[in-house]
């Protein structure tokens, strides 16, 4: 036993075991990562609990004071107790093309269809995401309701380059997010309204539209929409 200064015995404390040294953060993922790594959480659990907004579509109202968000529909892919996150529908990233996107990530662009990549929100813009209709499906991929469901890997790239992948996809960079409650007080603050999800304006390319056909679905007259108005 080792002795203390006052000269009382003590015990040694047992050595401790030499911690190994943290493991080297990965690179930078590319877009489209080879995982799915949604925040927050996207487990087939989310969004079900009644009041939440998962599968529908997010419509910012005429008084939205963030320019980003400015007359944006966004397709909720996540709302729960721990947050939200959702996809940008109707902008686009007017900087970069589809074959530039592959010619990136060095996918094979011969014979590929153009496609538009959309602004998905101003959150980790180095991320991409697809949203798609549910038909085809990778292990990664999370169905968010019937009909609609999200992969972020490159192998559903290389799939839409070669003239396979889904029936219906939209390319979106970086996301909309939300911390737990963030959302609803939006809502509450007549910030968004939100209304059913439809195919149509989800995956069509008339981005200048699909603000108003989103407000139609929801049965408001754009002409008295204020934002004093409450929300759906």
């Amino acid at each position: 036993m080792a002795r203390s200064k006052e000269g009382s015995d003590k015990p040694e404390r047992p050595k401790q075991p030499a911690k190994k040294a943290p493991s080297e953060s990965r690179s930078a993922a590319k877009v489209l990562p080879t995982d799915a790594e949604f925040v927050p959480d996207m487990s087939p659990k989310s969004g079900k609990q009644q009041g939440y907004l998962a599968g529908q579509l997010l419509v910012a109202m005429p008084n939205m004071r963030d320019p980003r968000f400015e007359r944006t529909v966004i397709y909720m892919c996540v709302h729960n107790a721990e947050g939200a996150m959702g996809l940008v529908i109707n902008k686009s990233v007017g900087s970069l093309t589809f074959p530039q996107l592959l010619r990136q990530l060095g996918i094979p662009k011969e014979g590929a269809i153009d496609r538009r990549v959309h602004f998905g929100g101003p959150v980790e813009m180095g991320r991409g995401f697809v949203l798609h209709t549910d038909e085809y499906e990778q292990e990664s991929t999370v169905k968010v309701k019937p009909g609609y469901a999200v992969t972020a890997t490159i192998d559903i790239l290389k799939a839409i380059a070669e003239g396979g992948g889904p029936k219906q996809a939209l390319l979106a960079l970086g996301y909309a997010g939300w911390a737990p409650g963030q959302l609803d007080g939006e809502i509450q603050a007549n910030g968004w309204l939100h209304a059913p999800a439809d195919l149509g304006i989800v995956f069509d390319d008339e981005l200048d539209t699909k603000w108003t056909r989103a407000i139609s679905k929801i049965g408001i007259d754009l002409a008295l929409l204020s934002g004093e108005a409450g929300h759906a």
